[in-house]
């Protein structure tokens, strides 16, 4: 190999270590990972998997677009679900997709 594709190498370990962070393998053998969203309690994290119901509830019954009336509380807190969804957005990963771009980057100097 090449001395730039070895410290291309080496860079890229390094920034993977760094960056590779939203998936967490599982104490399985099974080649799974964990990703991991935070809750402040129970309360919190019963109310991500209430919402989370109530919205497939809606999107499946498309003719009735609301929460069955047998439901105690049929407000769906949008913005809940879609902080978890933000918890598991892998924005680090990104970071290294970017910069293993610039690395191999034939315009280098262009974009800097």
């Amino acid at each position: 190999m090449e001395t730039d594709e070895i410290k291309k190498l080496k860079t890229i370990r390094v920034l993977s270590g760094r960056l590779l962070n939203t998936l967490k393998p599982a104490d399985d053998k099974r080649g799974m990972y964990n990703a991991e969203i935070r809750v402040y309690d129970y309360y919190e994290l019963a109310s991500v998997i209430t919402n989370l119901i109530k919205l497939c509830i809606i999107t499946t019954h498309q003719d009735s677009a609301e929460v069955p009336p047998t439901i105690e509380n049929q407000h769906i807190d949008v913005g809940l679900i879609l902080g978890v969804a933000l918890q598991l957005f892998p924005v680090d990963e990104f970071e290294l997709l970017n910069e293993i771009n610039d690395l191999f980057s034939e315009n280098k100097e262009e974009t800097a």
